[in-house]
């Protein structure tokens, strides 16, 4: 098949790849096997950490700022530009990675950095900005990243509240009027794949409060703190979709700031440049660390995989570990899955040795697919 045309869009491997080296080792599989073959790379993702990185491998330029990160103390975070639009990741000034090891402040975390971070983007004169939400240590609604942009939180006394969602149970008051103007000509849309409600069973703290370090009765606290801040700033957007996501900074964005939520993997498709790569193909490759049923909800794979079988272009896909039947795959757009585990049973040595064992699945995509 020497008119074959390979297209890698594949998501990270989430400790052990980032997406370019995904795309790098599947490149050079295949290569070992049809040493000719045309491949465009271009790695993808659905909002969440890695969104950046993804944007700045398809030509935006990355930048750094100077912000707060979840515990207030300073943290490096990058975003990246390409004339006037950028790509805010709240992750990189807000997210789990920049907790120290075993430490979590759910109660406390701050999202006050991503309102930096969005102030910088405005700085370099973005005129879009796509919002990627995902990965976060926090669970104030997005109160910090409001008060960064210049909102006033006020308590009874008149004075700000403290950071994190379990001060929001003393709002008593929400200035709105200093955020920064400029948001009101701004295109701010917040991309990500939760499509939760602020509050209740399917809430932030609900659903996502533990693996942020929120005991039961932490989630109780939050989950009260959150009802009432939206109940002060706005209960109608409280059950919007991606209100929800990342501890309920989409209810911030979409209360406070005019975004519009998408989901993420089909701004980033977008934004990245997807659907001309898309027609230059004849086989996608796509994939991430593990296909399972969270895949099939709005992740980086099944968003590739539907966009092919739409233009009519097979898929495969690779991933560490499977755990979705053929069927499930097949209607996700997914003609097969390569996953390393097949190829080295030991979870550990799996994802040590993931680079080499991914170009011997590529090799077998190749051999497959491509003679």
């Amino acid at each position: 098949m020497d008119t074959a045309r390979v297209l890698v869009a594949a998501d990270k491997f989430k400790g052990s790849l980032t997406a370019v080296q995904v795309a790098e080792r599947v490149t050079a599989g295949l290569r070992r096997v049809v040493p000719g073959v045309r491949v465009e790379t271009l790695p993808v993702a659905d909002g969440g950490d890695g969104t950046v990185a993804a944007a700045v491998a398809a030509g935006f330029e990355r930048r750094e700022a100077r912000v707060t990160g979840p515990l207030g103390t300073p943290v490096t975070a990058a975003y990246a530009v390409r004339s006037t639009t950028a790509v805010v990741e709240m992750a990189e000034a807000s997210g789990l990675q920049h907790l120290p090891a075993g430490e979590f402040a759910p109660l406390t975390a701050t999202t006050y950095g991503s309102g930096e971070l969005l102030r910088a983007a405005l700085d370099a004169g973005a005129r879009t900005i796509v919002f990627g939400v995902g990965g976060s240590a926090t669970t104030d609604g997005g109160a910090g990243m409001l008060t960064a942009l210049g909102a006033r939180l006020l308590d009874a006394d008149g004075k700000p509240v403290g950071p994190g969602g379990a001060a929001l149970a003393g709002l008593a008051e929400a200035d709105l009027s200093g955020l920064d103007q400029r948001l009101a000509d701004v295109d701010l849309i917040l991309a990500s794949d939760v499509d939760n409600p602020l509050t209740g069973p399917k809430g932030a703290p609900e659903v996502y409060g533990r693996q942020k370090g929120a005991t039961e009765d932490d989630i109780a606290v939050l989950d009260a703190a959150l009802s009432h801040y939206a109940s002060v700033l706005g209960p109608d957007h409280a059950e919007l979709p991606g209100a929800g996501a990342a501890g309920g900074i989409g209810y911030g964005a979409l209360v406070a700031l005019g975004a519009r939520f998408r989901p993420g993997i089909e701004v980033m498709l977008d934004v990245l440049g997807f659907a001309p790569a898309l027609a230059r193909a004849t086989l996608v490759i796509t994939g991430e660390g593990s296909l399972d049923e969270q895949t099939l909800h709005g992740k980086a794979p099944a968003g590739v995989a539907a966009a092919a079988r739409e233009a009519g272009v097979e898929a495969v896909a690779v991933c560490g570990r499977l755990a979705l039947p053929p069927e499930a795959l097949g209607r996700a757009g997914i003609r097969r899955a390569y996953a390393l585990t097949e190829l080295e049973s030991d979870p550990a040595l799996c994802m040590a040795q993931a680079g080499p064992l991914l170009e011997r699945a590529a090799e077998a995509i190749a051999r497959d697919f491509l003679l």
